[in-house]
């Protein structure tokens, strides 16, 4: 019986190459996006596109309102989003994102009994959010394990993040080899509605750094602000 897991799915660069990791893992793949109150909506579209054309068994979004505690430059239109080379954790960080995510994928996993979850969390090239930390990950499948009647039972829960220790130039081969189309992913923190990037926020600078690292043509499409 093919082995389910619950796929994050963003509409970015990682998580579409960790859905096709999972694909080509054997997978029977359930990905999982959020509305959580994000500026940068085409997002969903993308998540959406690439959930479809990846072979995803099954596509969900989830509706939460993180704009209504703020925080962060995603969430507050009052704060504005940064070019890239900010010192320190940056503004775009969201609280809590990754914890409020991994959870609710935890619940879909348990009622589809399905004992694994994928996140395209990294921690070489990343913009220094601390729930993108391999400490965060190990501390999050601890919970996993206590807080479930699939864990307490035995079944044993397990967080995957292939892309853990891989550098953007790495995810970028290794998505090409697996037949990503990249042309359909969003990452910028700046996206209009069309999907067109700033070029100009640390989400669209580790892009297309990762893009000319690895000697793949960038597929990115640029708006101008």
């Amino acid at each position: 019986m093919q082995k389910k897991a619950v796929v994050l799915v963003s509409g970015g660069l990682d998580s579409a190459t960790v859905l096709a990791q999972a694909i080509e893992a054997g997978y029977e793949c359930y990905a999982l996006a959020f509305d959580y109150g994000q500026r940068h909506r085409a997002e969903l579209v993308a998540a959406k596109r690439v959930a479809e054309t990846g072979g995803a068994k099954a596509f969900k979004i989830i509706t939460l309102d993180l704009s209504s505690i703020g925080g962060s430059a995603l969430t507050d239109m009052n704060i504005a989003v940064p070019d890239a080379g900010a010192l320190g954790i940056p503004v775009t960080y969201v609280p809590a994102r990754n914890t409020v995510f991994l959870s609710i994928a935890l619940g879909w996993a348990e009622v589809l009994d399905a004992d694994d979850i994928f996140i395209g969390v990294n921690a070489v090239d990343y913009s220094g959010y601390p729930d993108c930390r391999p400490a965060f990950i190990e501390a999050f499948e601890t919970l996993a394990n206590v807080a479930t009647k699939a864990g307490v039972e035995g079944h044993g829960m397990r967080i995957h993040t292939p892309l853990m220790a891989l550098s953007k130039a790495d995810i970028v081969k290794l998505g090409t080899g697996l037949g990503v189309d990249y042309g359909q992913t969003v990452s910028c923190y700046r996206a209009n509605t069309e999907g067109e990037a700033c070029g100009r926020c640390d989400s669209c600078h580790l892009r297309r750094e990762g893009f000319l690292q690895a000697g793949v043509a960038d597929p990115t499409r640029y708006h101008k602000l």
